[in-house]
């Protein structure tokens, strides 16, 4: 097993110190400044007691920075955990307490979350803000508001001497939330040398190099793909915090590639464009279909208006969290070779299976190869039978974490043995072929996901039971055509005053209190909200109040 993803990182900075490792607008990083801003990141941790163990939360939005802090974490052998910048206090407390988190680095934007959430996070001893204006990187001292106690990243960095390098191990970890498919938000407990040899093998298929085995040889690729001007140039659409993002994250530079990221704000089709063409982009990494279907349209305006955008460097679309359209797919086939690589996995777990489409015509909604070390269950936990028609559910060995953080109860029911071997099964159905492919049913849960963000819907639900107007509440996902599900309710409520509340107050109530993509788009008023006999609500029912 590897050493860890530092050991690897510090070899391959070692031998291409000029590479770029991140880009976003004009600023450009090395792979020189990358190690050594995350070794005196980690000098600075470390003088602040953090060391093997220790739980790092990172509460940012996308930036080079994210990078440098989970290099200074795993130099050190603490954890970093992931936390959406999307959340507001009550959820920061619920997760930061959840992770044991020590310390927390955030972005100054989100200063007035952290103080609001810090009363009630008492193991919280180190805190670190950085600013939002990352275009001057001297550190220099400057005037900003910030939580008491507080210090400022770029002045850490630069007033501290490297940690030195120290030996590490595959075994170490790494804390990934999930965004709460299967209930609130869970931190899945990784090991770094299963997912670091699952990217290597990633990486090296698509590259069509041999698979490394140690850092050597890792470090020796990264020069020789830098070398003849291949080297990995991975573009993230989707935030630093998620899965997704977070894989295609230590995947990348773990092959001596770079990360380019787009400027903040609403993910823009043209941007998408203009930085392929500008960075050379490599890979682009996608959840559902939204970000194709803008890029789609930015290609066809471009072309439409004679000035076409050059995506000719693109290889390969990863997708995953959510389906991407057959059209959209077709339509980046036609105007490049490449490949779309749809993924099948999740926060606890990867390799479930896979599609892979080269060509117009070829990809298929919901039909993907079933990984190599995944089986679909019975209720008994045998294999179901391939072309007989009956579904199962998904389960996966080797690629994936060992469990829940603080929830042995939850780690027992997913991360559990099959014929004496550890599987994770999430409780994605799916039906098996004899030509080893699935078609995948979806999970077994009312979860909605919108535009790859997952809503639990009784956390919602109990937000909107806080509104003094509000009796009853159910929360579905609803289709939208643009992310795919929105979230709608359908509330029983009284009035205030003299009249019932207006369906956007509801809604805005609901923002008020959680992340924003968990805020019902749509509202509708009943007298009651019809439930079973058993008192469970009625899906059925609330989806017909919702679309009719």
């Amino acid at each position: 097993m590897f050493d860890g993803y530092a050991t690897v990182w510090e070899a391959i900075a070692d031998v291409i110190p000029d590479a770029p490792v991140a880009i976003q607008g004009e600023r450009r990083d090395t792979w020189g400044e990358l190690e050594d801003r995350a070794a005196r990141l980690a000098g600075a941790l470390a003088a602040h007691g953090v060391g093997p163990g220790t739980h790092v939360a990172l509460y940012l939005f996308n930036c080079p920075e994210y990078a440098e802090v989970v290099f200074a974490c795993l130099k050190l052998r603490a954890v970093p955990a992931n936390v959406n910048f999307r959340y507001r206090a009550s959820e920061l407390v619920a997760l930061l307490d959840n992770a044991d988190a020590e310390v927390v680095v955030y972005h100054q934007a989100l200063a007035d979350r952290v103080a609001a959430a810090l009363p009630q996070l008492p193991k919280l001893r180190l805190l670190i803000s950085i600013d939002d204006d990352t275009d001057d990187l001297e550190g220099q001292a400057r005037e900003v508001a910030s939580v008491p106690g507080a210090f400022e990243y770029h002045r850490l960095v630069t007033t501290h001497e490297p940690a030195p390098r120290i030996p590490r191990d595959g075994h170490d970890h790494l804390l990934w939330y999930t965004g709460g498919t299967t209930g609130l938000p869970k931190g899945v407990i990784w090991e770094q040398g299963t997912l670091l040899g699952f990217g290597l093998a990633y990486s090296s298929a698509l590259l069509d190099q041999p698979t490394p085995t140690n850092a050597h040889e890792v470090a020796t690729a990264a020069r020789a793909l830098v070398d003849e001007g291949r080297q990995l140039v991975t573009l993230l659409t989707t935030p630093q915090v998620h899965a997704t993002a977070a894989y295609q994250l230590h995947t990348t530079l773990s092959y001596g590639g770079a990360l380019a990221l787009l400027p903040r704000g609403r993910v823009d089709g043209d941007e998408i464009c203009r930085v392929i063409e500008r960075e050379r982009v490599t890979v682009l990494s996608v959840v559902g279909d939204t970000v194709l279907r803008r890029t789609v349209d930015a290609l066809v305006r471009a072309e439409e208006h004679g000035t076409p955008y050059d995506i000719s460097s693109l290889r390969r679309v990863h997708g995953s969290g959510a389906f991407s359209q057959v059209a959209s797919k077709d339509a980046l086939h036609a105007r490049t070779p490449m490949t779309f690589y749809d993924s099948l996995g999740a926060s606890e777990a990867v390799g479930f299976g896979l599609s892979l489409t080269s060509s117009p015509g070829e990809a298929a909604t919901a039909r993907f190869r079933l990984g190599a070390n995944a089986r679909v269950l019975d209720e008994h936990d045998h294999d179901v039978t391939p072309d007989s028609g009956d579904a199962g559910v998904l389960a996966v060995s080797v690629s994936s974490g060992i469990g829940y953080y603080n929830d042995p109860e939850r780690s027992a029911a997913t991360f559990r043995d099959v014929d004496g071997v550890r599987y994770a099964i999430l409780g994605d159905w799916a039906i098996p072929h004899a030509d080893g492919t699935i078609t995948l049913l979806g999970r077994g849960s009312s979860c909605i996901n919108t535009g790859g963000e997952k809503v639990w819907p009784e956390e919602v639900e109990e937000a909107l039971k806080a509104h003094p107007a509000v009796i009853d509440a159910v929360v579905v996902g609803v289709p939208d055509p643009e992310w795919g599900e929105s979230v709608a309710a359908v509330v029983a409520a009284r009035p205030v005053g003299d009249a019932l509340p207006a369906p956007e107050e509801l809604g805005k109530f609901v923002a008020s209190q959680l992340a924003s993509y968990k805020q019902p788009r749509r509202v509708v008023l009943v007298d009651e909200v019809q439930r079973t006999t058993v008192g469970k609500v009625d899906y059925e029912w609330a989806r017909e109040q919702l679309t009719t």
